[in-house]
């Protein structure tokens, strides 16, 4: 694939699984009557869904990462070079904020809005951390003992770390950013999101040297541009 294409598709991709994020949020607090577990229920089963639909149908345009933290573990294990994480990262954050503001367009709801929901504290910044280690762990796993259930273990995984994790499981910079800008079930208050970045590229880190030492990941010969 070229690069416009691998670049449009990372871009495509994220913008639904945002529009898929904030929508089903506002959808599940419109249907819930304020039930929030049931809100949190609809919104990570859209979502874990969602995900192995656009891993499914992404990954032979881009490899489907629809995650700076993703992108940064391939680069990380030198699998893509500095120059395409870039333009991925770009992608993914540009696609997140589109699909955000056309959930908002699709409820009926102000385009532009700011999160005023506080999501902060130690046990929330290492929920992240996990949240995100866990997942970069997922991929690399399956990748190397049973490549093609990647979309499956990786949507599996996001429905249940919203659960098991204190933060419901961003994992994702583009995703934080982009919730940063939607004042609804999924919102986070902008000043929060530095911390939760920071923790979820630790957790990536962390992910991406503990994968490759104990699935016994092989180096990759070379990185592509």
């Amino acid at each position: 694939m070229s690069l416009t294409r691998r670049l449009v598709g990372e871009a495509i991709g994220t913008a639904f699984l945002l529009a898929t994020i904030v929508g089903s949020g506002i959808m599940a607090e419109r249907l819930s009557g304020g039930n929030e577990a049931l809100s949190l229920l609809c919104n990570s089963t859209a979502t874990g869904a969602m995900l192995v639909v656009l891993i499914v149908v992404f990954a032979p345009i881009s490899g489907a990462h629809l995650n700076p933290a993703v992108t940064m573990a391939f680069l990380f294990r030198r699998e893509i070079g500095f120059v395409l994480a870039a333009g991925y990262i770009a992608s993914q954050i540009l696609g997140a904020v589109i699909g955000t503001w056309t959930a908002h367009l699709m409820f009926d709801q102000s385009i532009f809005q700011i999160s005023t929901k506080a999501r902060m504290g130690l046990g929330l910044f290492l929920a992240e951390a996990i949240a995100t280690f866990g997942l970069i762990f997922t991929i690399f796993g399956t990748r190397q003992w049973r490549a093609e259930w990647v979309p499956l273990t990786v949507g599996l995984y996001i429905a249940s770390a919203y659960w098991f994790t204190a933060s419901t499981s961003f994992a994702n910079p583009a995703v934080t950013i982009a919730r940063s800008l939607t004042d609804t079930f999924a919102g986070i208050e902008p000043l929060h999101v530095p911390a939760f970045i920071l923790a979820q590229i630790g957790g990536a880190i962390v992910g991406t040297v503990v994968s490759a030492w104990l699935c016994l990941l092989r180096k990759p010969a070379m990185a592509r541009p």
